[in-house]
């Protein structure tokens, strides 16, 4: 395991660990209905967002299992979206990825290129073996940029759990770091991110 040098630079993006400045970006998108409604918890108060910060904040690499490396996503010095890095299980090597964007910055590809980023950062510094992915899913967009990726659709769980007062269906997809290396050529893989 090798923690990498920060700020990792993609194509279009600067991804960084999260610092206190950030707060008024992460309210932005973390207390809106449409951008909760298919993540657990309610609208956050501000309140809510400054213990989220303190807590992202705390790990600026996943060292043990349990622990999520959480990083700020800039675009022209701008932070529109946050992505997640799980590290699920250190014995079986499984990590897993999540993103979450500001709706003014949707549909330009900006969680595709980011969440490949991470999945390179799984891969190559943490070594893990195996990323997963889930959403909602009605949550099409989300499940469409784990497509792009490369992630395979391993399962669709019906009626597993009561989401929000109803009974919610979750999708789940993965890939392997083997399958990963060879999408080299991918504008998405790690020569592409």
């Amino acid at each position: 395991m090798s923690k990498p040098d920060f700020p990792i630079r993609t194509r279009r993006l600067t991804l960084r660990p999260f610092t206190l400045d950030d707060h008024a970006a992460l309210q932005s998108w973390q207390s809106r209905p449409d951008v909760v409604r298919y993540l657990y918890g309610d609208v956050r108060t501000p309140e809510d967002t400054s213990e989220r910060l303190a807590r992202d904040m705390s790990v600026t690499w996943p060292e043990k299992e349990g622990e999520n490396l959480a990083l700020a996503v800039e675009k022209d010095g701008e932070v529109i979206g946050e992505v997640v890095l799980k590290y699920r299980s250190e014995a079986h090597r499984q990590g897993e990825v999540g993103y979450t964007f500001h709706p003014d910055h949707h549909g330009n590809g900006y969680a595709t290129e980011a969440a490949a980023a991470m999945i390179d950062l799984g891969f190559k510094n943490l070594g893990l073996h195996r990323i997963v992915a889930s959403c909602d899913a009605f949550n099409e967009p989300s499940w469409r940029v784990m497509e792009r990726l490369g992630m395979r659709r391993e399962a669709h769980f019906r009626h597993n759990e009561i989401f929000k007062g109803a009974w919610g269906e979750e999708l789940i997809y993965a890939i392997l770091e083997d399958e990963w290396h060879r999408m080299a050529d991918s504008p998405w893989g790690p020569g592409g991110a």
